[in-house]
């Protein structure tokens, strides 16, 4: 993690932005990028080199350049230690940027904080620093253990990382500090030692939730003695996990309550909008925030780059796009041989692995000795794995890397160069966040945007204004919904005896939860407290992430080598029989799945296609919360129960996207109870938008595919993580009617996020169907890759029309867009 930024003019001597370009006429020696030098290259120039093609500069819609921008320094608040000061002018930092500073004086004054700002802004010192002041007064204190602090990051690779930066800065203090990551990972003996005298500890949440909090015994000295609680990326705790996390931390303030602790918050969050009300939300405490950010940044390039048309066909005859994985991995292997150090960031593991595998392929062409410099890094890697490949990246043997988000959350990649974005990431927060990874150190970056063929990417690549014009999102998260918070009750019932007096601690929801636990016993009052009445453990009711279940192994069915995990929810779409799997470079086909047993068989095969599973819905209103007219049409946001089966999945050509084949599945329908937004039409709209019943259900089917590809431009959400239906006379609303709803039980915030901001999502969504110049409708508007019906029936005008009636009488407080 990258304390400080460098100061003005220096640079990393291995950046490839402090040499000329490199040709690759000749094989190189010892395994090496040469490194002539010369004058420096900007990042345009490499954008240049990039689109030397003969059509690729026209894949290019937009170019933004962002200046470089000094930095401002501050005095070292006066309450830190002056050996914490020493350590980090040992490190060359002389002096905190100004919002490193007032983060700083927040803590040592007692109050929590959260520090909202760019990547690379320094924020790791920010909460280091008060922290380890605070081990060191620790340190003189008559009782063995003295003050401690907790760390916790969303993910495993960051906390690794953490404990690196952590034991570069403290090296002078000795053992005053004591850190250690406590995870999944780590041996048994390390995990006492870490009980026993460790003073920072670096964890993630899901360690909180199933170890140390139903464990609070065996941690009490920690925890009697905790004065911080770091929680770092906390933009990225939204959703269902977010709401999760929330309950984790009420559970850890309640039992360090019990031990006569009351920690001070330090969150660190990449830029969003509002993130001390967020971060209050998460903790339940008040949290100061700081968003100014004062450190230098680097020249940033960034280019909105859409990938051509083929002469392919895809579904009823639609004109077809080169895959965004494809070209991510033609731009990843030009940087290679360039010698420019690279990050891809692509949506998917099995992406992430294509990309790398295309990259490693082409770059054989090149010189034999450059694929092993190319590697892909996702979750579901065995531990050893993934700490393998982290250590190549720190020490400069890989120069291009495909990863998924797990490696976007703050890992120290230092020394990149370019950021690829294989597709939106989903937010304005996460695009940012993922392209500042490069430039770290104040240099000059690169970073593209190439954009998947759906209707999200297509319409940012060609509403630039909708990224660089506009403020990040706020983050999305909903502590008080019943199915995160009653598994939550019943661990902190059996932690400590939950009281009356606790219960307003876990949110005004809690109070009409107790009843319904104890009328399924999970919950006994016994005098003046409720208590856990089961034998086994109830933190297990609750899975934090959202997986739904026991994960499924991936085993090669030769060997019965484990390969790796996947959700239990993501199970039917990704291991179905016939999937193709990736893993390491290696492709695999699924043989059998088996849900009863959560293990899927594979075995190593070469198939020239990828595939994609597809699935049917059918929703059912059960309570409707809130209805707003619109003129004659009605938009509602309630409860609905939503069924849900994966029926049959694609072939498709890697490189095109072509589909080959479709194969019928025989999987069992799912039961999700949740949150969605709905809208109906009355017969007199439809004749108004000159819509007759053959086209009916084309129009609704289109407007419901295209509303779900634009919402996550509006709320912090995943196309994934909500799902739609839309039909020509529902039983419930006995009108036409398109159902987007959350995809996890009990909602996540997505959907009434989008019945509140339901206007401007409408509007963008019919301006990206009615802007695209396909005639009947495609990918990049009205199809979508997961529609169980095979994209049919589909209406494109029908659905600008059908958007166009349904808006023309929205509330006249709604405005569209700028």
């Amino acid at each position: 993690m990258a304390f400080n930024h460098l100061p003005a003019g220096a640079h990393d001597a291995l950046s490839p932005f402090s040499v000329t370009p490199v040709t690759h006429s000749v094989p190189m020696a010892n395994n090496q990028l040469p490194r002539p030098t010369g004058v420096r290259p900007s990042p345009r120039s490499v954008l240049d080199r990039l689109t030397a093609g003969s059509d690729r500069a026209a894949r290019i819609t937009h170019t933004e350049h962002l200046p470089p921008r000094a930095g401002m320094h501050a005095d070292w608040p006066t309450m830190i230690r002056p050996e914490v000061v020493a350590a980090a002018r040992r490190v060359g930092i002389e002096r905190p940027w100004r919002h490193q500073a007032r983060t700083i004086e927040h803590a040592l004054c007692g109050e929590s904080a959260v520090v909202a700002t760019g990547t690379a802004s320094g924020k790791s010192l920010a909460y280091l620093a008060p922290v380890l002041s605070a081990l060191l007064d620790g340190n003189e204190a008559p009782n063995r253990r003295g003050a401690t602090a907790l760390y916790l990051a969303p993910t495993k690779a960051l906390a690794a990382d953490q404990r690196r930066a952590v034991a570069e800065l403290a090296a002078p203090l000795g053992t005053a500090v004591r850190p250690v990551v406590y995870d999944g990972d780590t041996a048994i003996e390390e995990r006492e030692w870490a009980r026993q005298y460790a003073n920072y500890v670096l964890t993630n949440p899901d360690m909180l939730h199933l170890g140390i909090l139903p464990g609070h015994a065996r941690w009490a000295s920690f925890l009697r003695a905790l004065r911080f609680v770091v929680v770092d990326e906390c933009h990225s705790y939204r959703g269902v996990f977010g709401s999760h996390v929330a309950q984790v931390l009420r559970r850890l303030r309640r039992v360090c309550a019990r031990y006569g602790a009351d920690p001070v918050f330090l969150l660190a969050s990449a830029t969003s909008a509002e993130p001390g009300l967020t971060a209050t939300r998460l903790t339940g405490v008040p949290v100061a925030e700081i968003t100014e950010d004062t450190s230098p940044r680097g020249e940033l390039v960034f280019a909105l780059w859409e990938p051509p048309l083929t002469d392919l066909q895809g579904e009823q005859g639609a004109p077809v796009r080169r895959t965004a994985t494809a070209e991510t991995a033609d731009l990843l292997t030009d940087l290679t041989v360039q010698g420019v150090r690279t990050v891809a960031f692509v949506r998917s593991r099995r992406g992430a692995e294509l990309v790398s595998v295309i990259a490693q392929e082409r770059l054989a062409a090149v010189d034999r000795s450059l694929p092993r410099r190319v590697a892909a890094y996702r979750g579901g890697y065995l531990p050893e794995e993934r700490r393998a490949l982290e250590r190549k990246l720190h020490s400069g043997e890989l120069l291009g890397l495909a990863a998924t988000t797990a490696l976007e959350l703050g890992v120290d990649v230092s020394g990149l160069d370019a950021v690829l974005l294989s597709g939106y990431p989903g937010t304005r927060a996460s695009l940012w966040q993922q392209a500042g990874r490069a430039g770290r150190g104040g240099e000059g970056a690169l970073a593209v945007l190439v954009a998947r063929d759906d209707p999200l990417d297509t319409y940012l690549v060609h509403h630039p204004e909708a990224l660089f014009r506009q403020p990040v999102e706020s983050t999305v998260l909903d502590p008080d919904n019943p199915y995160v918070l009653a598994p939550h009750l019943c661990a902190a019932a059996e932690e400590l005896p939950l009281t009356e007096a606790d219960l307003e601690l876990f949110g005004p929801a809690a109070p009409g939860l107790i009843p319904q636990l104890e009328a399924r016993r999970l919950l006994r009052r016994r005098a003046t407290a409720w208590h856990w009445t089961r034998r086994e453990r109830a933190a297990d009711l609750a899975d934090i992430r959202g997986g739904g279940g026991t994960p499924v192994q991936i085993v090669e069915e030769d060997t019965g080598r484990l390969l790796g995990t996947v959700d239990a929810a993501a199970a039917h779409t990704t291991v179905h029989e016939g999937a193709v799997h990736l893993h390491q470079g290696r492709t695999y086909l699924v043989t059998r799945l088996d849900l009863d047993e959560s293990v899927a068989l594979v075995r190593e095969a070469n198939p020239s296609y990828a595939t994609t599973a597809r699935d049917t819905t059918a929703v059912t209103v059960l309570e409707t919360t809130t209805e707003v007219p619109w003129g004659d049409s009605r938009l509602c946001f309630g409860s609905v129960e939503v069924t849900n089966q994966v029926v049959s999945f694609l072939r498709r050509r890697l490189l095109t996207g072509e589909v080959l084949g479709e194969t019928k599945l025989d999987l069992p329908p799912r039961t999700l109870r949740t949150r969605a937004v709905w809208w109906t039409v009355t017969e007199d709209q439809l004749d108004a938008a000159r819509i007759n019943p053959e086209q009916l259900a084309g129009a609704l089917h289109a407007a419901e595919h295209a509303s779900i590809g634009m919402l996550p431009l509006f709320a912090t959400c995943d196309r994934w993580d909500i799902g739609g239906v839309s039909v020509p006379l529902h039983a419930d609303t006995l009108l036409p009617t398109v159902f987007v709803y959350d995809g996890h039980p009990g909602g996540a915030g997505f959907a009434e996020r989008a019945f509140h901001t339901a206007y401007t999502w409408l509007h963008a969504t019919r301006a990206a169907i009615a802007a695209c110049e396909c005639e009947a409708g495609c990918p990049s508007c009205i199809q979508s890759p997961k529609c169980g019906n095979g994209n049919e029936p589909l209406h494109k005008r029908g659905a600008v029309r059908l958007l166009t009636t349904l808006l023309s009488k929205a509330p006249e407080a709604a405005t569209p867009p700028a």
